[in-house]
């Protein structure tokens, strides 16, 4: 045995050894090592060379994710708010300007940290144990533990913990549809590689580790994942809205300055009070908002038994509007049944069924064998028998056959296995021999395997009974999940790794449409699809679904999709989803995916079955629905704020409100509107997306809107009450506060507000006790503001009521008339309609 000093070194792509064609005794000398295993410094060095059996994790510390929520354009602009105040020595600016900078932070923060947490306890559920025999001695160890050269035993049941070179034993039936998508187990002799990832069904060997973690087959594509990116389009949409809210903020903010200046203004305080203007202008809370909303989303998905690990996923699962759906356990059981027998030399089909569940063996708990054992009516029939004598099948022979003994004594043989196996050990005429191979093509057409089932008495004339289809059912609640998610606007696109018959076959079965395509017909042949050019998105478009595939080629498929506009989901429970989960705008990973798919997905579901991501979409519009309520109230409160505030300064050169007063605001709108993430909506029947265009104009109206009424009322206070200057601050102050509340509650809904669906509970009372705090503030000063008396807050309180009706008439204008609803655009949409060619002749 070589020494670990000899031990070759990590390899690279250049060097890996092919160890499906290497004999055992050279994997044993270039992995030095023996049957007898490795020792405990071998272990110890090895490990350090090659690391722990597992995917690499980049983790950043706590600290440090912590400190990031105080690094960026925003706070930076808090920050410098604060600094000025501490410098002019205004000190209440300068503690609640902090608590707004901590608050955020604090938000920010703890969603993340939960999204890791919940994604950390899956992988804890998942950890794996190993069989290893080191110095002679057996042993069950943690499978990160293990490295290459170590010895492993595999029996039925365990996940193959790494990729290994099947050394001792007759075979191994491995069911590897985690890592090829393939629906049926395939068998292994040693000498072949067993991958890491894939099931052991049926048998036991023992094998020699070839490579452990990033270096297994699972790690290798997994390292897809990390090539697998796609922007969010929440994150879009925050950029959009912030860029907006800031180029217009620091623009009105350059003119009041100027202005200012050139009046002969302190330069100190005039430049902090622009500065915290700007602050309290700037959607300053508005992610934080925005993740709490999707936060309370994400704990609703979890109570449906949805985890997500993304928080910005619910943002794009409320507009997906295609779900790539893998098929094996997703789409269907992973679970043979039998199908309508067809009958040769017995009577009936449970006499055929009885004579493949006698050449069966349940405690193996092999696929075929239980699907025929779960075909008997009468499984209490099997107790006039006994096995004397079980024979497993092989990949040679093809066949399993057992020596039964029956409770008179009579003797006798069965077996079960290859149709064309079977046949030719039976007497069968020429006509049923035809007759056969057609059902077996027949059934093979339609994606079924045959099993031929024969019978002898004295061990020589073999009878030919019948076929038994196997097949793997859809789930009870696919056919009505996709009928759901095509009602909801979503077109669902089967891709899997079985063959074409058997994905025609299946998507029929749920109403998917049987356009199936080969996935060699648009990438070419082979794992890296690179025999074809990239085929158009169009055509991939059309495709109902896709057989055959790859890990790549689900890659391609949803990035094509992608390029195309779509909005992309992607569900599947294996290594060879994992780069397309990652890549997909929502990747879904369904019950019972490895750690690889967990990882890369955005949603994991912890029950069987996919009527949850329904669920989950009508609960993303819902909450994309009160983000876009939010964005529509931010982007008004900001024109209203900081276009009456400089208007008024230039136009009257008088400060409307004191620096107190905008921050005060910015607690009073922003901190309890997180309130909004509990609201009441309605659900969108299509997918949604962020319509820009659509948001800035309608808060554009009533942010102007709000303009002219802020103006009003301080021509009102001016002109009319005669108040003096700190009193008109007050009242504008009031104003400010009690119209924040009542235009969300216009922003929140497309119709007139006071229409259902009504606000909920939480978000009415938030906003009745903080304009309960704002006019008790006003009305006893308590330091920070000048006291108005008790009419001219009711004044402010009716006059504000009233607008409110005005603004939800132009609301309701904006939408009709982009919406193209109103009547004169119904008419000329009709008239466009009109054939041109009316009879008179062809024009041109």
């Amino acid at each position: 045995m070589m020494t670990p000093s000899e031990i070759v070194p990590s390899p690279t792509a250049e060097d890996v050894p092919d160890w499906s064609t290497a004999s055992l005794d050279e994997t044993l000398e270039k992995l030095a090592t023996s049957m007898e295993g490795l020792d405990p410094e071998d272990v110890r060095q090895r490990l350090e060379k090659y690391g722990p059996n597992a995917l690499k994790e980049v983790k950043v510390s706590s600290i440090k994710q912590f400190l990031s929520f105080f690094w960026g354009p925003i706070p930076w602009m808090i920050e410098v708010a604060a600094v000025l105040s501490a410098l002019v020595k205004h000190w209440p600016d300068l503690v609640i300007i902090l608590l707004l900078l901590l608050f955020n932070a604090a938000v920010g923060f703890w969603q993340e940290h939960q999204a890791a947490n919940a994604l950390a306890a899956l992988k804890k559920q998942l950890a794996l144990k190993a069989r290893v025999k080191r110095n002679g001695q057996w042993d069950e160890i943690n499978a990160a533990d293990l490295v290459p050269g170590d010895i492993i035993r595999l029996r039925l049941g365990d996940i193959i913990p790494a990729d290994a070179k099947l050394a001792e034993g007759d075979y191994l039936s491995i069911d590897q549809s985690a890592l090829t998508g393939e629906s049926l187990p395939v068998n292994k002799k040693p000498g072949e590689v067993a991958y890491s990832g894939s099931v052991a069904k049926q048998g036991e060997m023992v094998a020699v580790v070839t490579a452990t973690g990033g270096e297994t087959f699972f790690g290798k594509t997994a390292e897809l994942v990390s090539e697998a990116k796609s922007v969010s389009h929440f994150q879009k949409a925050v950029l959009h809205i912030g860029d907006y809210l800031i180029y217009l903020s620091l623009g009105l903010a350059v003119a009041l300055l100027l202005v200012q200046l050139f009046r002969g203004a302190s330069l100190l305080t005039l430049v902090q009070f622009t500065l915290i203007l700007v602050v309290a202008a700037i959607p300053v809370a508005m992610p934080a908002v925005l993740s709490v909303t999707m936060a309370i989303g994400s704990r609703a998905l979890a109570r449906m038994k949805a985890i997500v690990t993304r928080l910005e996923s619910i943002e794009e699962m409320a507009g997906m509007d295609i779900l790539c759906s893998d098929k094996t356990g997703t789409l269907t059981q992973n679970k043979l049944r039998l199908g309508d027998v067809v009958l040769f030399d017995a009577g009936q089909a449970q006499d055929v069924i009885l004579a493949a569940a006698l050449a069966s063996k349940a405690e193996d708990r092999d696929a075929i064998d239980l699907a025929v054992l779960g075909g008997l009516e009468d499984r209490q029939r099997l107790d006039d028998y006994r096995q004397k004598r079980f024979v497993p099948f092989d990949p040679v022979g093809k066949r399993t056959e057992s020596w039964i003994e029956g409770s008179q004594g009579n003797a006798f043989r069965v077996t079960k296995g290859a149709p064309q196996v079977v046949m030719g050990m039976c007497q069968i005429t020429a006509e049923d021999k035809m007759r056969a191979q057609k059902a077996v093509d027949d059934l093979a057409a339609k994606g079924y395997r045959t099993l031929g089932v024969a019978r002898t008495e004295d061990g020589e004339t073999w009878a030919f009974m019948g076929i038994l289809p196997l097949f793997d059912p859809p789930r009870e609640d696919s056919a009505e999940t996709i009928k759901n998610a095509k009602a909801h606007g979503i077109r669902v696109k089967m891709v899997t790794g079985d063959n074409t018959a058997i994905a025609m076959e299946t998507a029929g079965q749920l109403g998917l449409g049987t356009d199936i395509q080969s996935a060699e017909a648009f990438f070419g042949s082979g794992a890296g699809g690179s025999a074809l050019p990239p085929p158009p998105a169009l055509d991939i478009d059309k495709a109902d679904g896709f057989a055959q595939v790859f890990p790549e080629h689900k890659y391609k498929i949803v990035k094509a999709l992608q390029s195309d506009g779509h909005i992309v989901g992607m569900t599947g429970d294996g290594v060879n989803d994992a780069p397309a989960l990652k890549q997909a705008d929502t990747g879904i990973a369904v019950s019972g995916a490895t750690d690889a798919a967990r990882a890369a997905a955005d949603l994991v579901l912890t029950e069987p079955g996919l009527s949850v991501i329904v669920k989950a979409v009508e609960e993303a519009r819902k909450i994309f629905e009160r983000m876009n309520s939010y964005a529509i109230y931010r982007i008004t409160e900001t024109i209203r704020i900081m276009f009456f505030v400089v208007l008024a300064m230039v136009v009257f050169d008088f400060y409307p409100i004191t620096a107190i007063m905008i921050i005060l605001l910015a607690f009073f709108n922003d901190v309890p509107i997180m309130a909004i993430a509990y609201d009441n909506t309605w659900v969108d029947p299509k997918p949604v997306r962020w319509d820009m265009h659509r948001v800035f104009t309608v808060s554009t109206v009533l942010g102007l809107i709000g303009v002219v009424e802020t103006f009003g009322l301080l021509l009102i206070a001016r002109d009319w009450l005669h108040l003096s200057g700190s009193q008109i601050q007050t009242f504008i102050f009031l104003k400010l506060a009690v119209a924040g509340h009542l235009t969300l509650f216009v922003a929140r809904t497309r119709r007139p507000f006071l229409t259902r669906p009504f606000p909920a509970g939480t978000l009415l009372w938030s906003a009745i006790i903080t304009k309960l705090l704002a006019t008790l503030l006003v009305a006893f000063g308590l330091g920070l503001v000048t006291p108005i008396s008790w009419a001219n807050i009711g004044l402010v309180w009716a006059y504000c009521l009233v607008w409110m009706f005005i603004e939800d008439w132009a609301k309701l204008g904006v939408y009709r008339h982009m919406d193209l609803s109103k009547p004169r655009h119904r008419a000329f949409l009709r008239r466009i309609k009109t054939p041109v060619n009316t009879g008179q002749g062809t024009v041109g």
